[in-house]
């Protein structure tokens, strides 16, 4: 009996998606940096409406600004957390120092 011949049953479906994910390529530390960058940029934008909806006394929309401006913060400390971890040479700089002492 051969693969040939087998249903795609969804445990092979779902193995399939896997190998998928690892096959994918990722995005460098300065990509990272830029879509950081991006979310924190995105904050201010609506900080600065929320600022706006506030001083208008317009509730509703204070609320969903100051709730936009929060998300795209923690999206931006993610990604700024990420770009840290893979930067590969700041690692290398931390084992020589660990070495030397």
């Amino acid at each position: 009996m051969t693969n040939e011949n087998t249903s795609q049953t969804p445990d092979n479906a779902a193995a399939g998606r896997t190998e998928d994910f690892f096959e994918e390529e990722y995005e460098t530390a300065a990509e990272y940096h830029r879509l950081a960058a991006q979310h924190f940029a995105d904050a201010a934008k609506h900080h600065l409406l929320a600022a706006l909806a506030d001083d208008e006394g317009d509730n509703d929309a204070l609320a969903r600004h100051a709730y936009l401006a929060y998300r795209q913060q923690l999206n931006g400390v993610q990604y700024a957390e990420i770009a840290a971890m893979n930067n590969d040479s700041l690692d290398d700089e931390l084992d020589d120092e660990a070495d030397n002492v």
